[in-house]
């Protein structure tokens, strides 16, 4: 479909990439990662026609349609949601007019006439393409894309340009996967989308029918939906097959394979320096010299990129809390005649690890108001714990930043016992490198603000950290220091994040808050995610997890009741999605194998009928033991993995 053939692209006088041969073929699923910076984005935009190279060619197929969704920035105005979608099928609705036209005119032409021929095989023509293309199905299309991407059906009617700017991007997502290009772009399409319909855009996604490249630092997103990584490190493009986890073990051996390399090359190296140092001005040693000086010549150096810094980034840590955190009794929360939770009954206690998960809008953001005490109940009662101190990081926690200091000389006030090093090592961490730590905060990007808002509030922590959606902005790195540095903390955390490996890692409970009311499920999203498939009795207590303590739910009445978990036999988990398709591509994978030995099998059987000698018979007959073992081994392990997967 697309073709990049020595493609190389400078921004100023950075270098970005260099060198890169890739070939985009129909249903490819590539996952396009890398540090920020180094030019993800600008490959996405030459792939849709955007930006041109300044090196090499990028050549494509006449009949390509390249879609791209960028992270941010579209506005759209002037219609209804459901009709700004429809727009996408503009070409099929006018077909759909002129079929109506036809029709009225073949009622009125003269069936014996020429033009009744005519309009009646146009008509024909017509209706087989509207048909084939789908076109009776355009508003159930539709109204299914703009269900998963969380619209509810009262916002198909509303004004495009009533909503914020994540719908905005949410709206953007959604014609495009209605247009369905044969090459889809999307840049970090999650950022945008919470849990559900992160959960949906993945099953869209598994079933595409053409090919996509995406860049997310959703590590969940990116398991369940590619099937190979375009990394763009050290100035070049590398490739490797299978999902992000896959990738992460190849590359780890593809840099120990590169430094053994490298040194191999700089012993090479010093050989040949000190030969022709050695012999320069030997007349006998003429020949050799020169032929070793046109080797070393020739060599093309080795270099390996200068490797990130592992921050180790601590809390302080706070003085200890109370048992009890906070309690939430028969609590309410109303904005005028909206009301957002009603009888909310919760204990959170020390050294919890809270997750807040649910669709946009449900009252997450609200909750944890009302648990750092910045917004009154409306009912109810709010009881904090002794000597919990709440520190509350906001989605707009920038606002309370001085907008004229510096971010070093800011952090630096802030922190004064860390030194200069430690805190520009955070910065780099939180992506704010080289000129911009002399930055002024007030001209620092919204997202660059709340990140620096972030680091400034972990710096000193109190004891009851309340985060709502600490991992936005973030790229994987500097996720896994913040993730490292709350596994660490001793304090009580409830925080708010749509990334599933964050919540996974960090969460010991989740709080999912729906339809006005808040129901808890022990154990991280993984756990939350199996008993939420398996509670169908209206929030009933569900059993632990083995080696789980026995906790309490809350009921989805609002009557929160305490219940301890009786020890039973508890069953096997559901497989999560991304479980069930890593073992599917295994068993496909052993299908594989299994024919392939088989055939292996046949070989050597066929040759022992052809007796040739006493050694070739043996090595046969030792061949088949072997293939054969293999054959049993492969066939157990594939009927185990198809049990678990009709079990699932």
């Amino acid at each position: 479909m697309i073709q990049l053939t020595g493609a190389g692209k400078r921004f100023g006088h950075k270098l970005l990439f260099e060198g890169a041969d890739w070939q985009i073929n129909p249903r490819d699923r590539v996952g396009l990662v890398g540090a920020n910076g180094t030019g993800k984005t600008t490959i996405l935009r030459i792939l849709a026609g955007l930006e041109t190279l300044d090196y090499g060619t990028c050549q494509g197929m006449k009949s390509i349609s390249a879609g791209y969704l960028p992270q941010d920035g579209l506005a759209l105005s002037g219609d209804t949601v459901f009709a700004e979608c429809m727009k996408v099928f503009n070409d099929l609705r006018d077909m759909e007019k002129e079929m109506e036209t036809l029709s009225h005119s073949l009622a009125e032409l003269d069936p014996t006439g020429p033009d009744y021929g005519q309009a009646s095989d146009r008509l024909h023509r017509l209706q087989d393409e509207f048909r084939l293309r789908d076109g009776y199905a355009l508003e159930a299309k539709t109204g299914a894309v703009l269900g998963g991407l969380g619209f509810s059906k009262e916002d198909w009617t509303r004004r495009t340009e009533e909503f914020s700017g994540g719908w905005q991007m949410r709206i953007a997502l959604a014609k495009l996967l209605l247009q369905q290009p044969n090459l889809l772009l999307l840049d970090e399409p999650t950022n945008h989308l919470d849990l559900e319909a992160r959960n949906w855009l993945e099953d869209y996604l598994h079933n595409y029918p053409y090919a996509f490249v995406l860049i997310s630092h959703d590590r969940f997103f990116l398991d369940a939906t590619v099937d190979q990584i375009a990394e763009v490190w050290n100035k070049r493009v590398y490739f490797y097959s299978g999902n992000y986890a896959k990738y992460l073990d190849q590359k780890t051996q593809r840099f120990e394979q590169l430094s053994a390399a490298a040194k191999n090359q700089r012993d090479r190296i010093e050989q040949l320096e000190i030969f022709i140092n050695r012999f320069r001005y030997q007349a006998t040693k003429a020949k050799q010299v020169q032929s070793r000086i046109k080797e070393l010549e020739k060599i093309e150096r080795i270099e390996l990129p200068p490797e990130e810094k592992t921050i180790h980034f601590t809390f302080p840590q706070p003085r200890p809390s109370g048992r009890s955190v906070v309690e939430l009794v028969g609590a309410g929360k109303s904005y005028g005649p909206k009301q957002v939770l009603k009888g909310v009954d919760l204990v959170i206690e020390r050294g919890d690890r809270v997750a807040l998960v649910g669709v946009n809008g449900a009252g997450k953001s609200t909750l944890i108001r009302l648990l750092a005490g910045n917004d009154p109940l409306t009912e109810g009662e709010f009881k904090l714990g002794h000597n919990a101190e709440p520190g509350y990081f906001a989605q707009d926690q920038y606002k309370e930043l001085d907008t004229e200091v510096r971010v070093l000389e800011d952090l630096g006030e802030f922190s004064p016992a860390s030194t200069q090093t430690e805190l520009r090592n955070l910065l780099g961490c939180f992506l704010f490198r080289d000129d911009d730590v002399f930055k002024p905060i007030g001209v620092l990007s919204g997202g660059e603000r709340n990140r620096y808002a972030l680091l400034r509030m972990l710096l000193r922590p109190t004891n009851f950290l309340l985060l709502d959606e600490p991992t936005n902005h973030l790229d994987m790195r500097a996720k896994d220091v913040l993730l490292d540095a709350l596994l660490k903390y001793t304090g009580t955390v409830v925080f708010v994040s749509h990334d599933r490996y964050f919540i996974d890692k960090l969460a010991t409970r989740v709080f999912e808050v729906a339809d006005g009311h808040v129901h808890v499920y022990p154990g991280n999203y993984e756990d939350y995610w199996w008993r939420k498939q398996q509670d169908t009795n209206g929030g009933a207590t569900v059993p632990a997890a083995p080696g789980m303590a026995p906790t309490h739910t809350i009921s989805t009445n609002g009557h929160g009741s305490e219940a301890s978990v009786q020890s039973a036999d508890v069953k096997a988990k559901r497989l999560n999605p991304i479980k069930r398709k890593q073992m599917e591509d295994r068993s496909r994978e052993i299908e594989e194998d299994i024919a392939r030995v088989e055939a292996a099998i046949a070989l050597c059987e066929s040759g022992l009928l052809n007796y040739v000698s006493a050694e070739q018979t043996r090595r046969h007959n030792l061949d088949l033991e072997k293939h054969r073992e293999q054959l049993a081994q492969l066939m157990s392990e594939w009927e185990e993995i198809g049990q678990a997967l009709e079990a699932g």
